[in-house]
């Protein structure tokens, strides 16, 4: 492999090789990327939703355990 860039410009390694790499493999970075975004999204919410829960069921066992009229 080393070979076969020994003898080519400099452009052609840093510029059209990476290019080319981008557009055959672009559809599949972008679809794995849009997976990991995705998921830490569903993870960032459902952190935010059992956080919230945890918070709704200590304040209403909270308050109804102060409570003497019940």
């Amino acid at each position: 492999m080393r070979e076969i860039f020994t003898g080519l410009p400099w452009w052609v390694k840093w510029i059209a090789v990476p290019v080319i790499a981008l557009v055959v493999f672009g559809g599949l970075i972008a679809s794995v990327v849009g997976f990991v975004i995705g998921l830490l999204f569903k993870v960032l919410v459902f952190v935010a939703l059992v956080g919230g829960l945890v918070y709704v069921v200590r304040k209403f066992t909270s308050s109804s355990s102060s409570r003497s009229d019940w």
